[in-house]
């Protein structure tokens, strides 16, 4: 409906309503209180309060970023000062490698990489949607390679509870390190996406796309400073308050929290280093983050109706009724190629990874011991099932942050950026159904 319409507020209500009335069973008094009691549980939900704030408070920053002309002169030095980009090629590969780089946290990655691609695509005639694609393709695949992150805690613990059950053995360490070498999705992912840019493969929508911009000259002025210390505190706030939380272990933090203070943080600091290079007059700083607050109003709406429908299709048990029909039907040699399939089907609508992996992990493990199946091979089939579903998802946040950092309409970005996906996510499918029958 969204992809039809346009309208992706109507259209996820229309989800979140329909599910309700299945779950109330169709009474309409009954769905009436359950929306009510939807809305009341998300908005008192800690994390879902932290990511709020954070997308926020990110268009503060980002705001911020642009009036003082930190990304105009950081831009500018790359271009004229150093010469490093002089084509369109050069443009997405710089994008590329912050995406690759920047690994400790997908939010900040895009946001990252999106405040340094928009003027520099612009100028090379490059349309928003690739940049969206280039900086959404990067972030999650490469945070699910190297796990020194929120995923990376979340699996060793979801490993761990396995152990714990007594369907594996061994470190759990080790287990996650085979699976990551088995990722397909996200090696392929990052793969595809460099060949798109090298080569500049565009397919489908992205290939009318790419005549929506107009190229804008980069022009003398601001100073490259203004944009290069909100980044390093960003980069490096989210260490230490991931350090911070998790009261020493960098693994065990909490990442929305890590993500919500470090925002909190990087606003107070950046606001007072302006004030205090005389960029910005108090007063000013302070109307521009809410102008910054503002223009991330409508974009946060769509977030937490993304929660509230990932929370409907949670209720109605998708996955669970999914994966009832897997044992019954299957030889182990297409376990994981079937596991990979439900992870997809369950994080596309769901829109998150996180709650796929919290899902299929303890479904996926005991069904690879029962079939004797090769548990590494079902357990990366999980990771890149939960990261194909999620980057295809138009109500996965990464998805969403990634329209909104790069100033890419949201249902173009879907649009563009899916037959990338699809194909990626064929290659993996066909890859764990090989490996499957070789093992």
């Amino acid at each position: 409906m969204a992809l039809m319409t346009k309208r992706v507020l109507i259209s996820l209500f229309a989800g979140i309503l329909v599910g309700e009335i299945i779950i109330n069973h169709y009474s309409i008094v009954a769905t009436l209180h359950a929306l009510i009691d939807l809305s009341v549980q998300l908005l008192s939900t800690p994390w879902i309060l932290k990511t709020f704030g954070f997308m926020l408070l990110m268009g503060s920053v980002m705001h911020l970023m642009e009036r003082s002309g930190g990304v105009n002169g950081f831009v500018y030095m790359l271009t004229h000062k150093l010469s490093l980009v002089k084509s369109d090629r050069a443009a997405l590969l710089l994008v590329y490698i912050i995406g690759v780089v920047i690994f400790i946290e997908t939010s900040i990655t895009v946001l990252i990489a999106g405040a340094v691609g928009r003027p520099l695509c612009d100028a090379h005639s490059i349309s928003r949607a690739k940049l969206a694609y280039v900086c959404d393709s990067t972030s999650a695949p490469v945070s699910s390679i190297l796990m020194f992150n929120g995923y990376g805690a979340l699996m060793l613990g979801l490993i761990t509870a396995q152990m714990e059950l007594g369907y594996m053995s061994g470190e759990s360490v080790s287990w996650l390190m085979e699976a990551i070498a088995l990722n397909f999705y996200s090696i392929l992912a990052l793969v595809v996406t460099f060949l798109v840019i090298w080569y500049k493969i565009d397919i489908g929508a992205m290939r009318h796309a790419l005549v929506r911009h107009e190229k804008v000259a980069i022009v003398e002025g601001g100073h490259p400073l203004y944009m290069i210390v909100p980044i390093v505190l960003m980069i490096g706030g989210v260490f230490l308050f991931l350090y911070i939380t998790g009261d020493g272990d960098i693994l065990k933090g909490s990442g929305s929290s890590a993500i919500f203070y470090t925002m909190v943080m990087t606003l107070f600091l950046v606001g007072g280093f302006f004030m205090l290079k005389k960029v910005m007059a108090p007063k000013e700083v302070i109307m521009e983050s809410l102008r910054g607050i503002r223009s991330m109003v409508g974009i946060t709406s769509i977030l937490f109706f993304a929660f509230a429908i990932g929370q409907v299709t949670s209720d109605m048990h998708t996955g669970l009724y999914l994966a009832s029909y897997v044992d019954a039907v299957l030889s182990p040699a297409w376990l994981a190629a079937v596991v990979f399939l439900l992870a997809s089907v369950m994080s596309f609508a769901t829109g998150t990874s996180w709650g796929t992996f919290s899902i299929m992990v303890p479904i996926a493990i005991p069904l690879a011991v029962t079939m004797d199946a090769d548990m590494t091979l079902v357990l990366a089939a999980v990771i890149s099932g939960g990261i194909f579903g999620d980057h295809c998802s138009p109500i996965s946040d990464t998805t969403i942050i990634s329209s909104m950092a790069t100033g890419c309409d949201h249902v173009e970005h879907v649009k563009t950026q899916l037959p990338y996906a699809l194909f990626s996510g064929a290659v993996a499918f066909a890859l764990f159904a090989l490996f499957g029958s070789l093992r």
